[in-house]
């Protein structure tokens, strides 16, 4: 019966050390969005600068975002790209997006491709006159760096990976997409 109790004792107490080592670990991801966000402003074209890497764009070049409104109030959203050269096959997906709380946080969207499944599009950074923006999402894994245009002068391009490093998240695992020339 001792054995048991002193298992017991060194499990309980290994997960009381776990559960408080868990508490202590925060993001060190900031992840404020900005404060206004005219949506009429933002529709249009956006071209994808640089992303971190994850499986429903492996490979894709030339990648293009192109948002504008539906008959339902909601955002059409419509990606583009190209699998592994700018002359490679054409993919594109379909989806929308909604602000759902667009009083108190204009700049927190979902977006679903699939159904009635959304994930998390915030707009961390965002030009003054929208021909840039930086988007992250709840999670540390998405990061994005959009454009009005197809390339960003590069004083330009290092202030916002900049700022994305001020923000915690680590730079190094940018992908930069390669895009046509405009």
């Amino acid at each position: 019966m001792k054995k048991r109790s002193a298992f017991s004792l060194l499990l309980i107490s290994f997960m009381i050390v776990l559960f408080f080592s868990c508490m202590g670990q925060k993001s060190t991801i900031d992840k404020t969005v900005v404060k206004e966000l005219d949506i009429q402003e933002y529709l249009g074209t956006w071209y994808e600068i640089a992303r971190f890497d994850h499986r429903f764009e492996r490979d894709m070049v030339g990648v293009t975002a192109n948002y504008s409104f539906r008959d339902d109030g909601k955002i059409k959203v419509l990606n583009s790209g190209y699998k592994n050269s700018l002359e490679g096959e054409y993919s594109e997906a379909i989806g929308k997006a909604k602000i759902p709380n667009p009083d108190t946080e204009p700049a927190k969207l979902k977006v679903s491709f699939f159904w009635i499944f959304y994930g998390d599009y915030f707009v961390l950074e965002l030009d003054k006159d929208y021909q840039w923006a930086i988007i992250g999402s709840s999670s540390d894994k998405y990061l994005w760096i959009l454009s009005r245009t197809p390339h960003l002068p590069d004083d330009l391009y290092s202030d916002l990976l900049n700022r994305i490093s001020k923000r915690g998240y680590d730079v190094s695992k940018l992908i930069k997409v390669e895009q046509k020339p405009k």
